[in-house]
Order: C-alpha cells, then structure tokens, then sequence
C-alpha cells in the first residue's frame, strides 16, 4: 500500500517495553494410585486436571489408591480467600507390591508413568511445578536410590518445576541414608510422615501433599511469587507426625536439628511452655533447602524464585522474537522491559537487587549480522532466614550511669 497523494497516513510505533508475564508456579502435579476410580475421568497414564474443591471429580478417584488422600490433605492447608488448588492427576496401576507401582509411576521413560506430566502444558493449558508421588519415594533395596526420586529430576528440569519427596519415616539414620541416595537442587526431603484421621481412626499417609499444600498457601500469601520459604508454617488437618522428632532452637544435638543440617525438612510438634520449641502448639513444619549440591542454590526458595524469573522472561520477550529488526530502539527496548520487571521484583522484596547489561565483550559484528545479541542479566534472590545470632554480654555504662545518679543523690542529702 502507497502513501496517499491527498490524505492521512497513520503507523503504528510498537517498539515500547511490554509489561512482564508471569507463570503460574503453583500448579501441583499429584502421580499415584486410584484402583477404584472411574477410567473414563481419570485415564491411566494421562494427566488430568481439576480444581481441588471439585467434588465430581473426588468421588471419581474413588476411595483408594493415594491420590484422594493427597487432595484432601492439600485442600487442608489452604489459606484465605482460597477456594482450591490447580492439580494435575496422573493415575498409575496399581502394582502387586510397592515395587511394581514404583516402576509403573517411572513409567517407560515417553509416555507413561512420569513423563505424563510432559503432556500437561500442551494438553491442559497447565504445567504442573510442584510435584510429588506421595508413599512412594522413600523404598529403596540394599543401597540402591529409590527409582522415583532417581527419575523424578529430569523430568522436573523439563518443567522448571520442585518436587516435594517422602523420607522413610522410620528412624533418623534411616531417613540420612535415604538422604544421602538423593542429590537434586529440584527435590525437597521431607521426613517423617504425618497421621490424619480416617473413619475415626488415625492412619499415616505421606507428608509431602501437606508440604505442597503449604507452599500453594505461601504463594498465594504472595501474589502468586514463590520467592517465600514454606518453613516455620502450620499444618492443618493432621492429628500428629508418624513418629515424634526432638528439637530445640538453640540446641543443635537434637534429632530435628540434625535432619535440618541433612537438607531434611521435618515436621514438628510445638510445646507449651517450651521457648526453645518451634512454637507453643500445632504442628509446625521447618524446612528450607533443596538437596542439591551447590549451596549457592540451597534454598528451595531461591531456586524457585529464579524459575520464576526466567520463565517471566522467556514468555515476556518472545514477543519481539522475528517482529523486529536489530535496531537501538529494539534494545533498548527489550533492556527498558527486563529493567521494569526486575524493578518490581525488588521492590517488592522479591531479590536484592540485579544488573541488565548490553557491552560490546558480549556481542559483536558477525552476531548482529546473524540477527543475535547477548544481554547480560544478574541478580540476587533474598535468602530466606534461618540462623538468628544474638551475643549477650555485661553493659559497664550502666554502671557508670548508676554511679552518677547516686554522687548526685549523695551529693543532694549532704547539702
């Protein structure tokens, strides 16, 4: 189309900074077992998704298996003005043993089993980012790791997602060699197990929906930013841990404290009465870390965080991939956009701070003429706080101070 000879030409400028977009990082992905569930809902090997609140689909799962249980116990440790989480259900068959169903929740390495998950964006809309297959991580044979959290790893690096694991939920030693199987910056161990109460009576299940259910309440709590640590929060809907675990705050020879130091999130009971305990009552759950190898990334937060951060960059800047040319205006803007984003994350409390770059060290001739160029990106996600020194000591001024009040009361009395 030419310019008319008389008339009026109007262009659109788009070359602005976009307003940043976020992923939603609570999306829980539930892998597990429903013998009694209606096939035609809940398909084997097929994510499926439903709000937690949603009673149809509950009473689809039937009441078997472990994932019913996972929901409700999720359902329990939302917070207010929440009326359900986002779940993503991949049903297994039920195995002859333990053995059997863990080897069907790995599945065969495409399409079944774990890599169900893989299909959930593409199928659903949804990306599950916080997973776990509750009851069925913490068997293992001999010295061997267990199968699911061996597998669990990759598949949460295709998804940027965390996956909350099972202990053993027997003994401490148990539950260190269990931990010492393990090695991922996207695994969360948690020990030991929690008991609920079913038809009156309490029966223990996993731990690990309540942990999950906790961090769906802590982003919620945020505006949906998953920056925050889950520890020191509630657990509701429980009666009580599997077995009791001993900790004081100021004592690092007990067993909470060493299973802490072990990257091993663990459920504890407050005291009454008790200043060192967690809290004067409930059941309080502490954990901060990953257990990865990298403390640089210890904390779950901090490695959630950064998901968040580059999943927000990667869907907000996609917008410029082929619709602009290379230009000053075209990097700047694409900076301007980065810039904003990080803004609001810090001052929300969200990092620290950050640095956006554009240098010559980083780019050249020959990429710009390839239609490439690097920005440099750096920042730094607040750690959460777990170690609180306080040094005590005699305050001799004071004693100073008292002198002078008395030579001057002294001195008053004597004329």
């Amino acid at each position: 189309m030419s310019d008319p000879t008389f008339g009026i030409s109007i262009t659109r400028i788009d070359n602005e900074p976009r307003p940043a977009v976020y992923s939603d990082m609570s999306v829980v992905g539930i892998i597990g077992t429903a013998p009694d569930a209606d096939a035609l809902v809940f398909p084997l090997n097929t994510p499926v998704f439903l709000y937690s609140d949603d009673a149809a689909k509950l009473d689809a799962l039937g009441d078997g298996g472990t994932l019913r249980d996972a929901v409700l116990l999720i359902n329990a440790q939302l917070g207010e003005f929440q009326v359900a989480a986002k779940v993503v259900i991949v049903r297994v068959a039920e195995g002859v043993d333990a053995a059997a169903t863990i080897a069907n929740i790995v599945g065969n390495g495409t399409t079944t089993g774990l890599s169900a998950f893989l299909d959930a964006g593409p199928v659903l809309g949804v990306i599950p980012r916080l997973l776990c297959a509750p009851g069925f991580t913490s068997q293992r044979t001999g010295t061997n790791a267990n199968a699911v959290c061996a597998a669990l790893p990759p598949i949460c690096a295709k998804l940027l997602a965390h996956a909350v694991v099972d202990g053993p939920a027997t003994t401490e030693q148990d539950a260190i060699d269990w931990r010492e199987t393990i090695s991922s910056d996207r695994l969360i161990p948690v020990d030991p197990a929690v008991k609920v109460l079913s038809s009156g009576a309490p029966v223990v299940v996993p731990l690990s929906p309540a942990v999950i259910g906790v961090g769906v309440r802590r982003d919620h709590e945020k505006q949906g930013r998953p920056f925050h640590s889950w520890a020191n929060q509630p657990v509701q809907g429980i009666v009580g841990p599997s077995r009791p675990i001993n900790f004081s705050l100021t004592d690092g020879a007990t067993e909470g404290q060493r299973l802490l130091s072990a990257n091993i999130g663990v459920l504890l009971r407050g005291e009454m009465g008790v200043e060192s305990a967690i809290a004067q009552g409930g059941f309080i759950f502490v954990g901060t870390d990953n257990a990865g190898e990298d403390d640089l990334w210890r904390f779950y937060n901090v490695t959630r965080g950064r998901d968040y951060i580059h999943l927000m960059l990667l869907r907000t800047l996609r917008i410029y991939l082929g619709r602009f040319n290379i230009t000053g205006q075209t990097v700047q803007a694409i900076v301007n956009t980065m810039e904003s984003a990080m803004r609001d994350l810090k001052a929300d409390g969200d990092i620290l701070g950050y640095e956006i770059k554009f240098t010559r060290d980083q780019n050249s001739p020959e990429q710009l003429r390839q239609g490439r160029f690097t920005v440099n990106f750096a920042a730094e996600e607040a750690p959460v706080l777990r170690y609180l020194g306080i040094q005590s000591a005699r305050y001799r001024p004071a004693l100073d101070a008292l002198l002078d009040d008395l030579l001057a009361q002294v001195g008053t009395i004597t004329g």
